[in-house]
């Protein structure tokens, strides 16, 4: 038996599709996870309770999509950042800027994607929502210092890039720590500095 096709969203169902997605980062970023109720979801967006399941199936297809585009927001700053740069050693800070974004990096903001990376250790389709951006962020890593190292070396420095990067966001959430932007980005590049061989940083530092 054949399965009905889908009929197409119309344009005003894309509109009450996106504001239910912001209002649910807006929720996010200043709860967390726990406070992402389908009626806080409604009352953000302010539309009427329970129109959340006319559009999505349920809350958590809203989370999904909802970090999704903050996932595509990231990588389209990242790009950006990166076409501007004229050395390797310029797209490695490239990639630093875009992953510590100066209007987000508040302690607000940390707690709430601290939560949903807590949810993601013993839930695996929140899991799944993850895997995109370190594969992403492997994937950039790679394509700079391909030139210049092995491929096992390249992974081995970019498994502690990227949990510099998950642990300067987890201590950032932290209610008894203050760190500041410029301090996350000198830890990450001291990281950096230190990892990698001094010949290589000075070839990376070479305009392309």
């Amino acid at each position: 038996m054949h399965q009905k096709p889908k009929r197409p969203r119309t344009r005003i169902e894309d509109i009450r599709r996106v504001e239910l997605i912001d209002a649910a980062h807006r929720i996010f970023l200043k709860e967390g996870l726990r406070g992402l109720t389908s009626t806080k979801i409604c009352s953000e967006a302010g539309l009427s309770q329970g129109i959340l399941t006319y559009y999505f199936k349920d809350k958590e297809e809203v989370l999904f999509e909802m970090v999704r585009m903050n996932n595509r927001v990231l990588a389209n700053e990242i790009v950006l950042n990166l076409r501007r740069a004229h050395s390797g050693w310029e797209r490695l800070m490239a990639l630093i800027d875009g992953n510590f974004p100066a209007q987000r990096f508040d302690k607000q903001a940390a707690s709430a994607w601290v939560s949903l990376y807590a949810e993601a250790s013993h839930n695996e389709r929140y899991a799944r929502l993850l895997r995109p951006y370190y594969r992403r962020l492997q994937s950039n890593v790679s394509s700079i210092l391909r030139p210049y190292l092995e491929q096992d070396k390249i992974d081995h420095f970019n498994l502690g890039f990227a949990a510099m990067i998950d642990g300067l966001w987890l201590r950032r959430g932290h209610a008894d720590i203050d760190l500041s932007l410029a301090q996350a980005k000198s830890v990450l590049i001291d990281y950096v500095e230190k990892a990698l061989p001094h010949d290589v940083i000075r070839r990376l530092s070479e305009p392309n």
